[in-house]
């Protein structure tokens, strides 16, 4: 049997992964294979985020902002008590919102609140606790948001984006010497990383106090939960 002049495999591995999105269309060429991975990289959180705000209720617009602003400067000396300075917490601006009796006609106004927003970032996870248990006992937030995040991101996709390649590169290795050909150069490629949600937790101030003064936690002296980053990788590499 005559033997072709040009032999062309092409190839698309179908992924199993969470990847929804669309690949793009590659014009098929001769003596080429197209291969399609997954890959990913898990890594473990660098940094706490806490996320709480200070609301304050009362007769007057003044009274309320007057109240808010102490809180806040107990949130402020907490920080100081833990060796943060308050500068590296983020603090949005208090505002002023009237309060409505709706079921008076006339939506008479029965008060004022004044609230703001704190952000804090936290690279010592063993001040999350301490810090969180202050808050609470001063009671000046009644919700606290705690999630675990990985600040170094692109270093992490850099490496989920290796991995998928690798993977690619080594089914299109065995595809070329299943055929008897060599593997060539890279001629395409393209790629798509993608990030796990966060680890979020949400605790009320009670249950924070509790939280703290409770015994260790069942998953202590456990391994923390990582940061997971996937990658989808789809290569053209040239037969020879």
């Amino acid at each position: 049997m005559k033997s072709a002049r040009y032999f062309a495999i092409f190839l698309f591995l179908a992924t199993t992964g969470a990847f929804a999105q669309e690949h793009p269309t590659v014009t098929a060429q001769a003596n080429s294979v197209y291969v399609g991975a997954d890959g990913k990289y898990e890594a473990a959180p660098d940094t706490a985020v806490l996320q709480f705000n200070v609301s304050v209720q009362d007769d007057s617009s003044q009274q309320a902002f007057e109240k808010a602003s102490k809180n806040v400067e107990q949130v402020r000396q907490v920080l100081r008590t833990n060796g943060i300075d308050p500068k590296a917490a983020s603090f949005g601006f208090l505002s002023v919102q009237p309060m409505y009796d709706y079921r008076n006609p006339k939506q008479r106004v029965v008060g004022y609140r004044v609230t703001t927003d704190v952000t804090l970032k936290l690279k010592d996870f063993a001040k999350v606790g301490p810090i969180t248990q202050q808050l609470a006992e001063a009671n000046v937030s009644e919700t606290q948001n705690l999630s675990y995040a990985l600040e170094n991101m692109d270093e992490a996709k850099n490496k989920a984006v290796e991995d998928a390649y690798r993977r690619a590169r080594n089914s299109a290795e065995t595809l070329a010497h299943a055929s008897g050909r060599t593997l060539g150069e890279l001629s395409y490629a393209s790629v798509d990383t993608f990030e796990a949600p966060r680890i979020m937790m949400a605790r009320t101030a009670r249950a924070m106090t509790a939280m703290a003064n409770a015994a260790p936690a069942p998953s202590e002296e456990f391994t923390p939960q990582t940061v997971t980053v996937t990658s989808h990788v789809n290569a053209l590499f040239n037969l020879k």
